[in-house]
């Protein structure tokens, strides 16, 4: 079994990732992750990849794709099948995606999309708090300071202002739909409501994966 999530952010992707590789004993693969590896271990590409980052450039697609298809490659995969989780990130590198498994005679089960309305992202993401003198992170709505707290003794970092979130969300918007839209022609997107509690949204996904 092989499978793509994908959600926004807050959209508790990482959450639901989690719990598919624990239920289903699928190898969790994420750009993070993978990019720490191959440059440990000094592969070809995790060089090549470092030799960016120690700059601090941005890595290309043509280095990040092929660090994918290093993973891709390992016994592993074709022993326990795969969970793809932020990558790809842009529509070349679902092509790009589309062309390693091809070649690795690997087959793409599933994309699951963890479909939440972006306006309660905003909510969700830009609710976050710190008090100034305790550093204590709350959260106005889910996780707020005890009885009627004074909203001075607290800040919002840059990344959690309802501005900065929207921008977040918009450019990942803008990535996102086009690979949504290229494995639904291909027919293999599953669409997860998002905005239920955890343990249900997981009870939808295990459906989807059970049905595969």
């Amino acid at each position: 079994m092989n499978l793509l999530i994908m959600g926004l952010p807050g959209a508790g992707k990482g959450t639901q990732a989690s719990k598919i590789v624990d239920e289903f004993g699928l190898i969790h693969i994420s750009t993070g992750d993978m990019f720490r590896a191959a440059m440990a271990n000094q592969t070809e590409m995790g060089k090549l990849a470092k030799s960016y980052i120690d700059k601090g450039d941005l890595v290309p697609d043509e280095v990040t794709n092929g660090i994918v298809k290093e993973r891709l490659s390992q016994d592993d995969i074709k022993e326990k099948g795969f969970l793809l989780d932020g990558y790809p990130r842009t529509i070349d590198q679902a092509h790009a995606l589309d062309k390693t498994l091809e070649e690795l005679s690997l087959q793409l089960n599933g994309v699951i999309n963890i479909d939440v309305n972006p306006e309660s992202l905003i909510e969700r993401l830009s609710g976050r708090i710190i008090n100034k003198k305790t550093g204590e992170t709350f959260h106005k709505v889910f996780n707020p300071p005890a009885g009627d707290y004074n909203e001075d003794d607290y800040y919002q970092r840059e990344d959690d202002k309802p501005e900065t979130v929207k921008r977040r969300l918009d450019v990942n918007i803008a990535q996102g739909q086009p690979i949504i839209d290229h494995y639904r022609k291909v027919g293999i997107v599953h669409d997860i409501k998002g905005d239920q509690e955890i343990p249900q949204v997981f009870v939808d996904i295990k459906k989807v994966i059970d049905s595969l």
